[in-house]
């Protein structure tokens, strides 16, 4: 009864996406959303310490935050960035330039909580987010609030329609 086709199961291939691409799309989204936020710290104050959200290194002191609200408001601004974005579409900016999207673990659409959970260690904890992911690593190639969240990254493929392009579309006036 095992050796027959018909009991096999099948399962659904899920391209998760290289660490470098990951990266990409952090970067771009990064450089995006640090302008964004360069310019409303500079409108609507003349302290802030575009790009390193306040933080300080002085021989004396070491390193320390010197505007701790800067850091607060610039990692919620990404907070709600990623949120939206990747709960709406499941892509950022960065994530669409390098095909990529985040879903749950069966690459359906995850829930806005779990896209919270997961952004929410990008956002704020993203040095000891990564640094645990790499030493608990798994095969889903997840960061620590990503597995928290039941959410991974896959790798979008391209369609044949993405690459015929034999057609021309005309929209309707």
């Amino acid at each position: 009864m095992g050796d027959n086709k018909s009991d096999k199961k099948y399962s659904r291939e899920i391209v998760l996406a290289k660490w470098e691409d990951r990266f990409v799309a952090w970067l771009i989204d990064f450089v995006i959303i640090s302008i964004i936020i360069g310019i409303l710290f500079f409108i609507f104050s003349a302290d802030y310490s575009f790009p390193f959200w306040g933080i300080s290194i002085d021989g004396d002191d070491g390193v320390g935050i010197r505007q701790p609200y800067e850091y607060i408001i610039a990692s919620s601004i990404f907070f709600l960035y990623w949120v939206i974005l990747e709960f709406l579409t499941g892509e950022t900016i960065g994530k669409r330039v390098v095909h990529i999207k985040t879903t749950n673990l069966y690459g359906g659409r995850p829930s806005i909580i779990n896209i919270a959970i997961e952004v929410f260690g990008k956002s704020f904890l993203l040095p000891v987010d990564i640094i645990l992911g790499l030493i608990f690593s798994s095969k889903r190639r997840q960061r620590i609030f990503s597995k928290v969240g039941g959410t991974i990254v896959m790798k979008l493929r391209r369609t044949d329609e993405d690459e015929d392009d034999s057609i021309k579309y005309i929209k309707d006036y």
